[in-house]
């Protein structure tokens, strides 16, 4: 069996290194475990046989990222699920931060959704997953779009706030809020 060239072998470590925060990205896209381990794979392998496009010392997580929105793409599309536009995962794409967060902070944001009262993960839901404008939602609930808008400031706090709690908790050993 042939050795892979020694830059395949730099981009499937720079994968490995990354995978957590690759997996985070698609799992923010795609919540199926299932769906989110065949994406990852696909990612990989993508990579894999593409490594020659990669430019050592340019943004790994960057050129990844934008594989793996491809992948997520089709995959919404192979599971006849909601498509996310493609605009929208540029958006999530050209945000993600290299140390994007791992899957405790993933677990920690479903946590905190929960804890968050039924009207304000509906418009959490309504904004985020659906990609419903404040507009549409106020349409759709009958209410203000400044009602709304306030609404969604209040819940982002809501839960920006308890994530910081509970990972300020368990950076320091205590128990979970």
């Amino acid at each position: 069996m042939r050795e892979p060239h020694p830059h395949v072998l730099l981009v499937q470590q720079l994968f490995v290194r990354h995978q957590p925060q690759l997996r985070a990205f698609v799992l923010s896209l795609l919540p199926d475990f299932a769906g989110v381990d065949d994406v990852i794979q696909d990612v990989f392998l993508t990579v894999t046989t593409k490594a020659a496009d990669f430019r050592e010392g340019t943004n790994f997580m960057a050129w990844a990222v934008t594989i793996a929105r491809h992948k997520v793409f089709h995959a919404q599309r192979r599971l006849k699920r909601p498509v996310i536009s493609a605009a929208t995962l540029d958006a999530l794409a050209a945000s993600c931060p290299d140390d994007v967060a791992d899957d405790r902070r993933l677990e920690v944001l479903a946590d905190c959704m929960r804890k968050l009262a039924p009207r304000a993960q509906e418009l959490i839901r309504l904004r985020y997953h659906h990609e419903h404008s404040p507009g549409e939602i106020a349409t759709r609930l009958a209410r203000t779009v400044n009602s709304v808008g306030v609404a969604l400031s209040k819940a982002r706090v809501a839960l920006r706030n308890c994530i910081e709690k509970q990972l300020s908790q368990a950076d320091t050993g205590g128990a979970h809020a």
